[in-house]
């Protein structure tokens, strides 16, 4: 594939993961009586993933974050030269996903973005669960880092082939069941670019963690499978 068209598939790619996850939760998991509440932004969130993965990632790789853009680079899997433009595509199609979100929830009457929100990340006072900045960072680090090292065996070329994107998808939902009080989940600089810039205010002000510590986690887990797990491949 061209560049144009695997730039276009990452952009694609990651709208939906925004859109579908943070969507998920902005407008449906509170909604009464049928909300679909923390297990089902969890779930929106990994079926995201598995549905473009099988969609676009035939032309892409279908990474949709930055992080697993450097991480995959890191792990041997992606030249350092098709970074940047991988990421800029990421943080487009984030973006566009955010304030499209945003226009469809202000269709409702008395809905307000500062009050409400669209699922951004945080720590401290922005936490769901009021965890400490150190926590928080602490925390995207690791499942940052475990999730690179399941994409890496799930693409390796020994693993059974066509179920990758199940895995990868069930490896999002579990991350989020487990750090939704945490963080809101990031684990994915453009995820959390996209409703930050919309939100502005706190989420901006601490959207540093949310690509500082996925970046590291991420250059770790691709590393550390490469060179300790399957250093040959």
């Amino acid at each position: 594939m061209n560049q144009t068209n695997r730039l276009l598939a990452e952009t694609f790619g990651t709208f939906w993961l925004v859109f579908g996850g943070c969507g998920s939760a902005v407008l449906a998991a509170g909604f009464p009586g049928l909300g679909i509440g923390f297990l089902g932004v969890s779930l929106a969130f990994g079926l995201s993933v598995v549905t473009m993965a099988y969609a676009v990632g035939h032309v892409s790789g279908g990474h949709f974050n930055p992080a697993v853009t450097l991480g995959l680079w890191a792990g041997g899997r992606f030249p350092a030269r098709d970074i940047l433009p991988y990421v800029l595509a990421q943080v487009v199609g984030a973006i566009i996903a955010a304030f499209t979100l945003y226009f469809i929830a202000s269709g409702k009457a008395g809905w307000d973005v500062a009050a409400t929100g669209l699922a951004s990340n945080g720590v401290e006072g922005h936490s769901p669960g009021g965890y400490s900045l150190i926590a928080g960072f602490l925390i995207e680090v690791i499942l940052t880092g475990l999730f690179l090292f399941i994409i890496m065996g799930a693409t390796h070329p020994n693993a059974p082939a066509g179920m990758a994107p199940v895995a990868i998808g069930l490896a999002l939902t579990l991350i989020h069941l487990i750090s939704i009080p945490v963080t809101n989940t990031s684990v994915n600089p453009a995820r959390s670019t996209g409703p930050a810039l919309v939100e502005g205010g706190i989420a901006l002000q601490q959207l540093w963690v949310f690509w500082l510590a996925p970046l590291i986690g991420g250059a770790l887990g691709g590393w550390i499978y490469k060179t300790v797990i399957a250093d040959s491949e």
